[in-house]
C-alpha cells in the first residue's frame, strides 16, 4: 500500500469516527475527529461538509460557512455544500438574525469584564432568544447566573448547552460544579431543620428567647397524632359499610355485563393486531440496541470526565491516598475524554503510574515468597493494566508464576508466551521460554 492510500484510510477512519459521535449529539468529540480526518485529506469532501454541519449544530455558524465555502472550491459542482449554502441565503432574516446574536454575545463578554453581570445577562438572554442553538451564549449565561447565585436558572441554561453538545468539556465541568453546589446547600438546609426541630423562639420585650422544645410536648403530639389516625379509621369504615356498599352492589352486576360485550371486542380488534405489533416490535429491537449503545458511551464519557475531575481535586489538595485515586483512575475511559480532560489524566497519572507500579511490584515480590500468590496476582493485575511492560517485563514473568504456583497453568502459559512475543532478548523472556521449555520436558517423560 503506498503512502497517498494510508493517508486516504486514515483520513476516512477518522470521519466515520466523527459521524459516529455527531449521532449521539458528541459534537466537541466529533469536531475533533474530524479535524484529524482533513489533517490527512485536506479535500475529503464529506468530512468538511460534515464538519460545517456539526459546528452548526453547535450554534456556529460562521465557522460553518467558512467550511462548506471551502469544500465547494475543491469541488464546486455536484457537491451539497450548495445546498446548505443556498438554504441558508434563502431563510429570510436568518443570518442577519445570527449576526445580532453574535454581536450581543460579545458585548456581554465586555460587561462581565466591567463587572456588569446584569447588563451581560440581558444581552445574552436575547442572544439566545434569536438563536436558540448558540452553545457559547448558553454556556456563559450559565456561569453567570452560577455567579450571581441563581442556581436554578443556571441549571436550566446549562441542561440545554448538554443537549446541543453532550460532551463538551466546558458544560461538564459547570454541571460538575452545579452538582457540588446543590450538595453543600442540601447538606445546609438539612442542618438548619434539625436545629429548628429541638429549638422554640419567641419573644418577651425586647428580648428573643430560645427554649429547646420540651420531650412531654412531643410525647403527648404522638398520641393525639394516633388517636385521630383510629377516628378516622372509624369513621371511614361506618361510611363504607353504610353508604357506598349497597350502591356498589346494585350496579356492579351491571358494569360486568357491559364490560364482558367490550372485552369480547377487544380481544377480537387486538388479535388481529397483534401479527403487525411483532413485526413493529422486531424493527424496534434493532433501533433501540443502537441507540442504547449511544447513550452508553455518552454515559461512559460523561462518568469519566467526572471521575478525572474529582480525583484532579483530591490530588491538588493531597487528601487521598495514591491507592483510592488508583482505584478510580483505572475505571477511566481514557480515549472518551475530551482535551482538556485527557490532558489532566495524562498529568496526574505521568506521576501516580511510576509510583504505584514500584510499590505495587515490590510487594508482590514478598507475597510470592511467602506463598501468598491470591495478593500478588491483584496487584500485579493492576500493574499490568498501568504499565505491562514494567520492568522490562519482569513484573509480567512474575504473574504468570504466580498462576502457575497457584494452580492456573493456562493463565500462566498465556502470559509467558506474551513476554515471548512483546519483550524478546530480556531476562524475562529467557525465563519464561525456560518455564515452558520445563513443561514440554515433563509432558515428553510422561508420553
Amino acid at each position: 500500500m503506498d503512502y497517498t492510500t494510508k493517508l486516504s484510510y486514515q483520513s476516512m477512519y477518522w470521519y466515520n469516527d466523527g459521524l459516529k459521535k455527531a449521532n449521539i449529539r458528541d459534537l466537541s468529540g466529533a469536531i475533533t475527529s474530524l479535524k484529524k480526518s482533513l489533517q490527512y485529506n485536506r479535500a475529503n469532501i464529506a468530512a468538511r461538509n460534515l464538519l460545517g454541519l456539526v459546528y452548526y449544530g453547535r450554534g456556529d455558524v460562521v465557522e460553518a460557512l467558512v467550511e462548506w465555502v471551502l469544500s465547494k472550491n475543491f469541488q464546486s459542482h455536484e457537491n451539497i455544500a450548495n445546498y446548505y449554502i443556498q438554504k441558508i441565503r434563502e431563510t429570510p432574516g436568518e443570518l442577519e438574525m445570527i449576526n445580532q446574536a453574535i454581536k450581543r454575545y460579545n458585548q456581554a463578554l465586555g460587561y462581565c469584564y466591567q463587572n456588569g453581570e446584569d447588563l451581560a445577562i440581558i444581552q445574552l438572554k436575547k442572544a439566545v432568544a434569536a438563536h436558540p442553538d448558540y452553545v457559547k451564549a448558553h454556556q456563559l449565561l450559565a456561569l453567570l447566573y452560577m455567579h450571581t447565585e441563581q442556581y436554578g436558572n443556571a441549571r436550566q441554561s446549562i441542561r440545554t448547552a448538554h443537549k446541543l453538545d453532550t460532551t463538551d468539556d466546558i458544560t461538564l465541568r459547570y454541571m460538575h460544579e452545579l452538582n457540588q453546589i446543590r450538595k453543600a446547600r442540601t447538606a445546609k438546609l438539612k442542618e438548619n431543620e434539625k436545629k429548628e426541630k429541638h429549638t422554640v423562639t419567641y419573644n418577651i420585650g425586647n428580648e428573643t428567647i430560645i427554649q429547646p422544645v420540651s420531650s412531654s410536648y412531643k410525647d403527648n403530639a404522638g398520641l393525639h397524632t394516633v388517636v385521630n389516625i383510629a377516628l378516622g379509621v372509624v369513621v371511614g369504615v361506618a361510611v363504607m359499610w353504610f353508604l357506598i356498599m349497597p350502591a356498589l352492589n346494585s350496579t356492579r352486576q351491571e358494569k360486568v355485563n357491559k364490560q364482558t360485550v367490550e372485552f369480547s371486542d377487544q380481544i377480537a380488534t387486538q388479535t388481529a393486531q397483534i401479527s403487525a405489533l411483532k413485526k413493529e416490535l422486531e424493527e424496534y429491537r434493532s433501533t433501540s440496541e443502537e441507540t442504547q449503545n449511544a447513550q452508553a458511551t455518552a454515559e461512559s464519557t460523561q462518568s469519566s470526565y467526572e471521575i478525572v475531575m474529582s480525583i484532579a481535586s483530591h490530588y491538588q489538595a493531597k487528601d487521598m491516598s495514591d491507592s483510592a485515586m488508583l482505584e478510580q483512575l483505572l475505571q477511566v475511559n481514557a480515549d472518551s475524554l475530551g482535551t482538556v480532560g485527557r490532558e489532566t489524566f495524562d498529568g496526574i497519572t505521568s506521576e501516580l503510574y511510576p509510583r504505584m507500579c514500584e510499590d505495587l511490584y515490590s510487594t508482590s515480590q514478598k507475597n510470592y515468597e511467602v506463598a501468598n500468590y491470591e495478593t500478588a496476582i491483584s496487584n500485579l493485575e493492576q500493574v499490568m493494566k498501568m504499565d505491562e511492560g514494567y520492568s522490562d517485563g519482569g513484573a509480567m514473568l512474575l504473574l504468570a508464576q504466580s498462576y502457575e504456583k497457584s494452580g492456573e497453568q493456562d493463565q500462566a502459559n498465556l502470559k509467558y508466551q506474551k513476554i515471548l512475543e512483546a519483550y524478546p532478548d530480556t531476562e524475562a523472556a529467557q525465563a519464561a521460554q525456560e518455564a515452558l521449555d520445563a513443561q514440554n520436558g515433563e509432558g515428553g517423560q510422561e508420553e
